[in-house]
């Protein structure tokens, strides 16, 4: 069935019955190295649009089915979507929403354990309308955190289905050039999910802000501080959030059983730790969905405990909904009611692994399951609690487990128990999620990463990060002893991540959406003044824990921004000394060296040009490939990137050189895991479409030289045509689109005088011996040759800068995987070369 395309004034045919997708881009994805290196840049097919004032270059490119690209296996997955959660069965949608209360809201659900426990804990309990002043606060911090900020709002600042505070980085970035990491090409801006999904319109405080970001090298060193001491702040809260639940929990045998110590307490919170951290390589789908309904149980729980309290000890908490009693509570008692915010803060624990954790589920079953279920759970858990509390005033210690009526105690008790540690991993899969959109973007050392998941790409595991959450978990339970300790410490970590999600959140306002100036004020004012409130009350108890939070913190932080300072220096110094076009046109097609049959794929980490490190290789290696590909492998700040816009080739030197420059892109949810041979063959099938391509738009120009006025009478001037033999016209009107027109190349050369048929001529065996010469190539065999480039300081260097360059960031490069660790390659085939740049 034939179909038609058009794009502005420019019409374009499709002639062809195929259920390939063919749509009309902008000029080809491509830098021009020509400025820097004078290189030969491939030529681009153009359509020149008369009536159009800009003249915008267009091309016609096939974009394939649109599909994801975890990695090759996942392509093997039948009816695999650009969006994991769009058509869905209803089945699948429960069971999305029971993994949901698995995995993102065990750590909120379980907040009721401890959160009057840690607000009651130095001040003693005089009057009733103390604990009226406490539920109210309680109450509205539920409702403005994780309801009105992250729900409501942050939520929908998600980068294309991806949660956590480097989505947030990566979203800014995509739009404005502030990542400090130079190696972003034009090209990237034009891939398929790099587009943003937001309102256009350029409102002047959006253009301002995004040239302050784009030419002011201190606000992207001030936002890149941020954003990483919000990472660290996420990695510390996944240490602290499964020390404070599993604690609060077995702290419940204390009331069960009267001779139980505090001690025995630590000890069986210690075993359960290890035994948890142990089951998490098993993926987020099975842990997820098998503890889904015990987590929907608990909530359950928690619901009727509440109403039976209610019912009980009388409904005059009812009245702690009037914000009134958050004022008495000041008025009467300012010091004790300022020391409580941190321990009310804990109600809204897990709020940013909602948002955090976003890769793993979608939006909607997000949002939906929290506002009906777990909210109106948690408020009544809560309201029972201090109904509890206004008849028992001398019972603030273990006030959830102290409620429970007596005939369902233990059976409450288990629950919880199950609960709490469900609530642990919310934390640790956020952390995981977030710890990967680093590595991605260039700001933590590469670590092995293992997807649990075929068809959610998103569902990750990460040995290393996993093993050291639970020897820090560990340790903080060994060390702080008690639910009380480890609470302040607890509410520094998620204030710290609150905080740069409400800056960031507000930047992308500003920038992305461009909404309102006045709602824009309102949420900085509201939420960060709130959060700097209860960051003031938290620092108060810093001398009774909290400090290692912040030392922890301070540690992570330095890190990342090592790892980043050192991998921007390198990138910089391999760009200064890579290979002129000079010398390489000095040394001949043969590169003053023996060309042996085969292929050499040279990997390095430059975009553009010839590294330094290839001249090692020539003086080096006694013979070199007879084709040349520069591999280089990048992360671009995008979730995912189609396998059909997976690879730029680029052409390096003339023809008769053979090299080539291949950039493969990769999305920070994007899956690498590929088999070399399978990786071979998908990037040998992209080499020969590009060179197909430009083959035809050689092709093309020289049908534009050769008779331009023609061009214009003759609206069939333009044939394109495809690598799988169709043909298609560029300036056909649009009606004339939907009747099929069945030509072969032949057909269509013959409708051209004699000298044009002979250009055509030998343009196709200039094509076919090419060709031919790259599977002759394959043929011998592919070598990977491996280039690993080191930095020093100089001599004349500060202090502190050689002891960050020769021994920190030297240590973690060393223990961090290369960047192609992933691809199962032979030694075999393996060549590796080292230098050392000085910096």
């Amino acid at each position: 069935m034939a179909e038609g395309l058009a794009r502005g004034n420019g019409q374009l045919a499709k002639m062809d019955s195929t259920e390939s997708r063919w749509a009309a881009r902008d000029q080809e994805d491509s830098e021009d190295d020509s400025e820097e290196e004078g290189e030969e840049s491939s030529r681009r097919m153009s359509l020149d649009s008369e009536e159009e004032e800009d003249n915008v270059e267009q091309r016609l490119i096939r974009t394939g089915p649109r599909i994801d690209s975890f990695d090759v296996e996942a392509l093997e997955v039948p009816g695999a979507h650009r969006n994991d959660f769009e058509d869905v069965s209803l089945g699948r949608r429960i069971v999305l929403a029971l993994q949901t209360l698995g995995v993102v809201f065990g750590d909120v659900g379980t907040s009721p354990l401890y959160t009057f426990d840690v607000m009651f804990n130095k001040y003693p309990l005089i009057e009733k309308e103390d604990v009226l002043g406490a539920l109210s606060l309680v109450l509205y911090t539920l409702i403005l955190i994780p309801l009105v900020k992250y729900t409501l709002v942050v939520l929908w600042a998600n980068d294309d289905g991806e949660g956590g505070t480097f989505a947030l980085y990566s979203l800014i970035c995509r739009n404005a050039k502030a990542s400090l990491l130079p190696n972003q090409l034009p090209s990237d801006a034009r891939i398929s999910s790099f587009r943003l999904k937001v309102p256009s319109a350029e409102l002047e405080r959006s253009l301002k802000l995004k040239e302050y970001l784009e030419n002011s090298l201190t606000l992207k060193k001030l936002l890149l501080i941020l954003v990483l001491f919000g990472t660290s702040m996420v990695i510390a809260d996944g240490v602290v959030t499964p020390a404070m639940s599993v604690m609060s929990a077995f702290n419940g045998l204390k009331v069960g059983i009267s001779s139980v110590e505090q001690d025995e307490v630590v000890m069986i919170s210690i075993a359960s730790l290890i035994v948890l951290f142990s089951v998490q390589r098993f993926g987020t789908s099975k842990v997820g969905l098998l503890v889904g309904p015990a987590l929907f149980i608990w909530f359950c729980s928690l619901g009727v405990v509440g109403i039976c309290n209610l019912l009980k000890y009388g409904t005059y908490v009812l009245r702690a909904f009037s914000p009134v009693y958050i004022y008495y509570f000041f008025k009467r008692n300012p010091t004790q009611a300022w020391m409580s915010l941190g321990g009310c803060l804990l109600c809204a624990t897990g709020s940013e692994a909602m948002f955090a954790d976003l890769c793993y589920f979608s939006v909607r079953s997000v949002q939906l399951t929290f506002v009906f279920l777990v909210l109106p759970c948690l408020l009544l858990g809560y309201l029972g609690q201090a109904a509890f509390l206004m008849e028992n005033l001398t019972e603030k210690q273990q006030v959830f487990f102290s409620s429970i009526p007596s005939g369902a105690f233990w059976p409450v008790f288990f629950i919880a128990t199950i609960a709490a540690l469900i609530a642990s991993r919310a934390m640790t899969t956020a952390t995981f999620s977030c710890i990967k959109q680093s590595i991605a973007l260039g700001c933590f050392p590469r670590l092995k990463i293992i997807h649990t998941s075929r068809k959610f790409m998103g569902q990750i595991y990460i040995p290393v990060i996993n093993w050291f959450l639970l020897v820090s978990c560990v340790a903080s339970v060994a060390t702080f002893g008690s639910i009380y300790e480890i609470g302040n410490a607890y509410g520094i970590a998620e204030l710290g991540v609150m905080i740069m999600t409400t800056i960031l959140v507000t930047i992308i306002m500003l920038l992305i959406w461009q909404i309102n100036i006045t709602f824009v004020l309102c949420f900085l004012t509201l939420f960060l003044g709130l959060e700097l409130l209860f960051f003031s009350s938290v620092l108060g108890s810093v001398v009774d824990g909290s400090w290692v939070m912040l030392v922890f913190a301070a540690v992570l932080f330095l890190i990342m921004y090592i790892w980043n300072y050192g991998s921007k220096l390198k990138y910089e110094t391999e760009v200064k000394q890579k290979l002129s076009m000079d010398l390489m046109m000095e040394l001949g097609c043969n590169l003053g060296t023996i060309r042996a049959p085969g292929i050499g794929l040279v990997y390095n980490e430059l975009v553009k040009g010839i590294p330094a490190i290839f001249g090692h290789f020539l003086t080096t290696l006694p013979a070199i490939h007879s084709m040349i590909i520069f591999v280089c492998i990048k992360y671009v700040p995008v979730p995912v990137v189609p396998q059909t816009e997976r690879f730029l080739f680029r052409r390096v030197c003339p023809k008769s050189y053979h090299m080539f420059r291949c950039i493969a892109r990769y999305g920070y949810k994007d899956v690498r895991k590929e088999h070399h041979q399978t990786f071979e063959q998908l990037l040998i099938e992209s080499l020969e479409k590009y060179i197909r391509r430009e083959a035809q738009e050689r092709s093309l120009e020289s049908d534009e030289d050769a008779d331009t006025d023609s061009e214009k009478e003759v609206s069939c001037s333009n044939i394109l045509v495809a690598p799988n033999g169709s043909v298609y016209s560029l300036g056909v009107p649009l009606l004339a689109g939907y009747s099929p027109i069945d030509k072969t190349l032949s057909e269509v050369s013959t409708s051209f005088d004699g000298p044009h048929n002979e250009v055509v001529a030998d343009a196709q065996q200039s094509l076919d011996r090419e060709l031919s010469f790259i599977h002759k190539a394959k043929e011998s065999g592919v070598v990977y040759l491996l280039g690993h480039g080191d930095i020093r300081a100089r001599k004349e260097s500060w202090f502190i800068k050689k002891l960050v360059i020769n021994y920190f960031y030297a240590f973690l490069r060393k223990n961090c995987r290369r960047g192609i660790a992933s691809l199962s390659v032979p030694h075999t085939n393996l060549m590796q070369v080292g230098m050392t740049y000085m910096v």
